[in-house]
């Protein structure tokens, strides 16, 4: 009797949110970057799910994981280099299948869409016969090359992004399904030049009621196999930015048409009720004064959200609490690679009086501190999760100050993923001691503090969130930074590598 030999599956990671708003290149030292089975590692990632979903199925194939905190754009150089060692190994391994964890918003200080040209590349090295997949994050700027060079192509479909592992096992899975000849992916798009200027999260608003919508359809047409829906990231400026939604079927479907289009047409009806609703400082810092039972608070700076790609160096947040809130005791971090290096260079138990931060950021000024160098480290931790928990970080070299005995400043050499709470445990900092915590996260921390802090959104300046004027936008035209009038909302129907035209899809 012949013994069918498993299918052979390479997997790998490229996952980075450029904002080409942030001055400072993203270059290789801010990366995570692990090869061979350091690979299959991951853990709380798409990644995760991908390599969980795999094992005991398919011969897995490692390649690479390179991975960082958003920042600015990503060293041209830099990608070329990771890109052509990935490509290589593809080429050496010769894979019947690939599946990649990309976020789908990243960019270099060259290339707009970065996933897009790293997938022409692959397709073109693999040929249409190797069926590729790919989960993405929800806030990917999902662009035609992504889709015509791709078999399966997800996102998450959670912000707080709980459902990452899922969409990577999912992605997997439907590679393998194709791979077996069970599967032939259709994938409908729809997009409408609009971007969200607030309410993000996909439990509540109208956010909340366009995914209950898609969840419902996919449990009234057991045909549509996924529906993803794309929030495009706000920073990015490339040609098409706008939301998304694709719908996935096994061959084509005419009913796939008909729901993409309609929830796509609900993010412009719904359009004027996407709206944050933020604490002014003011308002943030009296709350954790006056609401005491409530403490810890976790406080978002949203206008310096590293997890949108602000560099993180942001001093307001610290300047209102020194100057107008002395009873409260609280921790922060600031992205200050001088800083940091100064203070370890004078050692733990001294005090040093600095300029900190707003040396990044167009418009920021530093503030000067004077405090005692209480910890020093090379900023090595562990994100606790669950969002990307389990996975290996680096704030860079670090050091903490403690300034007028109540403050605890974090100043690190990197980006922090300062949406969870292992960096300031991993220093040291005891967060139940404290009035209040701030990061540089405006979803993702509620999810890593549940239980630990009280979450306030709070109104900041800063490269890291959407006001309609503050940027510039060359290529992009999209409301409700521009005019634009009601769109005509149209499909895409791609088949694998090759467009499914409009007459096969009606003749279904």
């Amino acid at each position: 009797m012949m013994t069918l030999k498993p299918f052979r599956v390479a997997v790998g990671r490229l996952y980075h949110e450029s904002n080409r708003l942030n001055p400072q290149p993203a270059a290789e030292e801010q990366f995570e970057i692990e090869r061979g089975e350091l690979v299959l590692n991951a853990s709380g990632s798409t990644l995760a799910g991908i390599v969980m979903e795999l094992q005991g199925e398919a011969m897995i194939l490692p390649t690479l994981s390179v991975a960082a905190p958003p920042s600015g754009l990503i060293d041209d150089d830099f990608y070329q280099r990771v890109a052509q060692e990935f490509l290589d190994e593809i080429e050496r391994l010769k894979p019947d299948a690939v599946v990649l964890d990309l976020h789908g918003a990243g960019a270099t200080t060259r290339l707009a869409d970065l996933e897009g040209d790293l997938l022409f590349r692959l397709r073109a090295l693999v040929g249409p016969a190797v069926p590729v997949g790919i989960g993405l994050d929800l806030h990917a700027h999902l662009t035609d090359a992504m889709l015509r060079n791709t078999d399966v192509c997800i996102a998450c479909k959670e912000n707080p992004h709980s459902d990452v592992v899922e969409c990577g096992a999912k992605a997997a899975r439907l590679v393998l399904q194709t791979l077996r000849g069970s599967l032939f992916p259709v994938t409908t798009s729809a997009r409408v030049p609009m971007i969200l200027p607030g309410a993000g999260e996909t439990a509540s608003g109208p956010l909340g009621e366009i995914h209950a919508k898609a969840r419902a359809f996919q449990k009234a047409f057991p045909e549509v196999l996924d529906v993803s829906i794309y929030n495009v990231f706000r920073y990015a400026d490339d040609h098409h930015i706008g939301q998304v939604v694709t719908v996935m079927t096994n061959g084509p479907e005419p009913i796939s048409a008909k729901i993409a289009k309609d929830l796509a047409g609900d993010f412009w009806r719904y359009r004027e009720r996407f709206e944050d609703e933020l604490l002014s400082i003011d308002e943030a810092f009296l709350r954790v004064r006056n609401e005491a039972r409530e403490r810890p608070y976790v406080m978002a700076d949203m206008g310096d959200r590293i997890l949108a790609g602000a560099p993180g160096d942001s001093v307001i947040l610290l300047s209102a609490v020194l100057d107008e809130f002395a009873d409260l005791k609280g921790a922060l971090t600031m992205t200050d690679p001088a800083s940091a290096r100064a203070a370890i260079a004078a050692g733990v138990g001294s005090v040093v009086t600095m300029k900190v931060g707003g040396q990044i950021t167009p418009g920021f000024r530093p503030r000067e501190v004077t405090g005692k160098v209480l910890h020093v480290s090379d900023g090595s931790f562990t994100l606790a999760g669950p969002f990307h928990g389990g996975e290996e970080s680096s704030l860079g070299e670090t050091a903490v100050l403690l300034i007028d005995d109540r403050l605890y400043l974090i100043l690190t050499s990197k980006p922090a993923f300062s949406h969870d709470p292992a960096v300031f445990t991993s220093q040291r900092i005891d967060i139940g001691s404290l009035d209040f915590v701030v990061v540089k996260s405006g979803y993702h921390f509620t999810m890593n503090f549940a239980g630990i802090a009280t979450p306030l959104l709070v109104s900041t300046p800063g490269v890291g969130y959407y006001r309609k004027g503050a940027f510039t936008y060359e290529k992009s035209r999209f409301w409700p930074e521009h005019a634009v009038d009601q769109p005509e909302i149209n499909v895409a129907i791609y088949g694998g590598v090759r467009m499914v035209t409009d007459e096969e899809c009606k003749a279904a």
